[in-house]
Formats: structure tokens, sequence, C-alpha cells
């Protein structure tokens, strides 16, 4: 299950380093098609705002996995815990007001 988990977090992370760079080559290198026609300063907006949004795009797809992943177990809380917690509510709250504190006022 573990070496599963590190598998898809290896190939995750090789893409989103390897897609951005690939993008940027591509645009550098005028293959792809289009990318010719644009001056230099366009040419680099694009290639960078698509290697942004293909890690993010990365990024959403790792998590979509991650979500779609089942457990082995359901996650239960600890008996101890709760136990104590079901105590804590029903102890009746000795929280009283004492007017007898002197106010604090603001020293300058």
């Amino acid at each position: 299950m573990m070496s599963r988990v590190i598998k898809k977090f290896f190939v995750a992370s090789m893409i989103m380093w390897m897609a951005p760079v690939a993008i940027l080559y591509g645009f550098n290198n005028h293959i792809f098609p289009g990318t010719g026609q644009l001056s230099s300063s366009s040419q680099t907006l694009m290639s960078g705002f698509l290697a942004v949004v293909s890690v993010n795009l990365v990024i959403v797809l790792y998590i979509i996995m991650a979500m779609k992943e089942t457990g082995s177990s359901e996650h239960q809380p600890d008996p101890a815990f709760l136990a104590e917690a079901n105590a804590s509510i029903k102890q009746p709250s000795n929280m009283t007001t004492n007017d007898d504190t002197p106010a604090r006022e603001k020293v300058e």
C-alpha cells in the first residue's frame, strides 16, 4: 500500500517538473505551431503562463487521485478521548462572574 502511494507521489513530482520544462523548451525552440509568429515578450508570457497552468493541473489531478483512494480502515476516534469528552460535557459549568474585581484602566 505504502509503495503505491510513494510511486504515485514520485510520478506526480516528475510530471510536475517535466511538464513546465517541456512547455518552455517547446516555446523557445518553436516546436509548437504558431509560436514563431509571437513576439519575444508574448512568447515568454505565454510559455510561463502555460507552465504554471500545467503545474496546477498536475496538483489538481494528484489531489483527485488521493481523494479516490480507499483507506484500509475507517478512522475511529479514541474511546478514552470520547469518554473524557462526554464526561466534560455532562459536568455543570461553574462559571460565575465576580463583580468585585477591579476594572482595568488603560495606562499611558
